[in-house]
């Protein structure tokens, strides 16, 4: 079948622009009154115009605003052995001109006064210029209407990823993305390995009656790989996909987010069975009309015009709708409704074996060292999700690079770990004084974590500055933990405290490093208190203080729910936990002060301890990482 000749590109609104001042200004000059200047043969100055008109030698005379051109009576030189010329030109001066029609009457020399070509064109293009540059601004704004507005209404592209070729009928590449390579997320994938089912054959479910909701929200926090599971049900189906942002909906015109809706869902059914997939759902989803915030038509608008597409599906069109969000607390009620999004799928933080699975596929690619154990990585990065695994993975190999080696070692990894989460080292002038001071403050936590029997075990420990801190405690936990008992909370807690209460036991004074020490152990201590029902002086009673969204019209003021009394008794038994956990710590400071000595000289001496030189300081007394 012989290909079909390209069509040629109609002009753009700028290419017309073009042409019409071109036409404009040869119009101008055509009517400007052009009239042919004389012939001159040679330019002379004004004073030897003056002299052969003094002479008697000028026959004529033809003025064009400050330009004369003349005729003489008899050929005459210009000059010393100059050879004689008939006809001349000159320019006259703006001063002293007005004497001089008076000598050529005085003279008999015939003269004419020709239209001023310079003037009157001017004229005329100082008077059209302002219409070309209104004109020419005209065009410009309703190009720019045009190509927002056209994705929308059919004349144009507009910025969203289609999954049509602008040019023809084709649909483009099927995502090469499978289930197996989204790594961990079972459950997820359970909740969805039935849509691909439907779509690869919709007959059989309604053959049975079944409807598969057309609506699915993917819910979790940010990086645990909602995108990726929708491209990994769309490769399984092997169906067309639409992958895109809310926020490209929305334009500066009330109106265009709508009408590119209706484009979209037209073409999803048109090529039906597909998947269309709208990331941050939330960022057109909030709720209506509500709020401090007030409303906004646009976007308000566009989440109508959502809603009223999903309704309009019939029972034929295998077309279904992802969406992703990681607030959906925010979102529309109407959108959550069954016949909407009624199905929502949860993808949580990964666990340890899923980060080793995680870890597992983004090392393909990278050389690794013998010494490298994924399942000792996944221990060290719990609360990681899959992007900051992959990120950590990435980091790990940015420092092999650095050092010029041929594989990426453990080191590299703690290296990479410890830049995600502290931050990068920082090179700050360190008095001995402050230096002692801090190798106890890191010392104290040393020692809290080691010798509590609930305490996570300890990795690591360092006085060297990085990011805000200028030191750290690094924990491995050595199980997944998905409900925290009140004794490894309330030893957390003696941990938390235990660098002030070091300060305090060696110096007999406190310093401002334990600000964030603080902070974590106050928040910690309220949340047992007021949501976990862990002092016996509350019991089992939510004093948590409101969350509501008052931008979301939900709860404005945000009243409490308790009463002043209520209030008093919760910070009376915060404070009573956090002293409690102080005890503990100074405790365990008096039953081993030589080996908190002995961990301080040892800390200020290395700068760094790993888990190996910790038990040689403390001595074998709690089962750590490594054992």
């Amino acid at each position: 079948m012989p290909t079909p000749p390209k069509k040629r590109p109609a002009p753009t609104p700028a290419i017309n622009l073009i042409w019409l001042a071109v036409l404009l200004l040869a119009i101008a000059y055509l009517f400007s009154g052009r009239t042919p200047l004389p012939n001159a043969e040679h330019t002379v100055p004004y004073s030897v115009f003056l002299q052969q008109l003094t002479n008697g030698n000028v026959g004529k005379v033809s003025v064009q605003g400050l330009d004369l051109y003349g005729e003489l009576s008899q050929p005459a030189p210009i000059g010393p052995g100059a050879r004689p010329i008939s006809r001349l030109r000159t320019r006259l001066p703006a001063f002293g001109g007005d004497q001089l029609h008076g000598q050529l009457f005085d003279h008999n020399v015939e003269f004419t006064v020709l239209a001023d070509n310079d003037s009157t064109f001017s004229t005329i293009l100082i008077s059209v210029l302002p219409w070309l540059v209104f004109i020419g601004i005209w065009f410009w704004f309703m190009q720019r209407a045009y190509r927002n507005i056209g994705g929308g209404l059919g004349g144009g592209q507009s910025d969203l990823k289609k999954f049509l070729d602008p040019d023809s009928e084709t649909v483009l590449a099927i995502p090469d993305m499978r289930f197996s390579d989204v790594a961990g997320q079972d459950g997820a994938k359970q909740e969805v390995a039935e849509l691909v089912q439907y779509l690869r054959d919709p007959a059989k479910f309604t053959r049975m009656g079944a409807e598969v909701p057309r609506g699915v929200l993917l819910m979790g926090p940010p990086g645990t790989g909602k995108t990726l599971m929708a491209k990994a049900l769309a490769g399984e189906a092997g169906v067309p996909f639409a992958s895109i942002s809310a926020s490209e909906f929305i334009e500066v015109f009330v109106g265009v987010g709508a009408a590119r809706v209706r484009k979209l869902f037209a073409t999803a059914k048109r090529k039906a069975p597909s998947i269309i997939f709208i990331d941050e759902l939330d960022s057109i989803g909030r709720t209506r009309g509500t709020g401090l915030g007030g409303g906004h038509d646009e976007r308000e608008q566009t989440l109508n015009q959502i809603l009223a597409e999903m309704d309009g599906f019939t029972g034929h069109e295998a077309v279904i709708i992802l969406a992703a969000t990681n607030r959906p607390d925010v979102l529309d009620p109407a959108l959550l409704r069954p016949g909407r999004f009624d199905r929502h799928v949860t993808l949580d933080l990964p666990d340890r074996d899923d980060r080793i699975k995680i870890l597992d596929v983004h090392t393909r690619k990278v050389p690794l060292a013998s010494d490298v154990d994924l399942a000792l990585i996944a221990n060290g990065t719990p609360g990681f999700s899959g992007a900051d695994l992959k990120n950590l993975v990435n980091e790990a190999a940015i420092y092999a690079v650095r050092e010029n080696t041929d594989q990426v070692s453990m080191r590299h990894f703690d290296q990479a770990r410890d830049k995600l989460l502290v931050g990068t080292v920082r090179t700050l002038a360190i008095q001995p004084e402050e230096k002692h001071r801090l190798a106890i403050h890191e010392a104290g936590h040393t020692v809290a974590a080691y010798y509590l029997r609930n305490a996570d075990p300890i990795y690591k420990v360092t006085i060297i500055p990085r990011g805000h801190a200028l030191g750290g405690t690094y924990q491995l936990p050595d199980q997944e933990r998905h409900t925290y008992p009140e004794e490894y909370l309330r030893d957390r807690l003696a941990v938390m405290l235990a660098g002030r209460c070091a300060e305090k036991f060696l110096l007999h004074s406190i310093s401002s490093g334990a600000d964030d020490d603080i902070m974590q152990a106050t928040s910690l201590a309220r949340s047992m208190v007021t949501r976990w029902g862990m002092a016996e002086e509350i019991g089992p009673m939510d004093l948590r203080e409101s969350s509501a969204h008052p931008f979301l019209g939900k709860e404005i003021a945000q009243p409490r729910h308790f009463s002043e009394h209520s209030a008093q008794h919760v910070d009376q038994a915060v404070k009573k936990l956090l002293l409690t956990a102080e005890q503990v710590a100074l405790q365990v400071f008096a039953d081993h002060t030589v080996q908190l000595n002995e961990l301080v000289t040892a800390l200020q001496r290395e700068e760094t301890l790993n888990h190996a030189q910790i038990v040689s300081c403390l001595g074998v007394a709690n089962i750590g990482v490594g054992d």
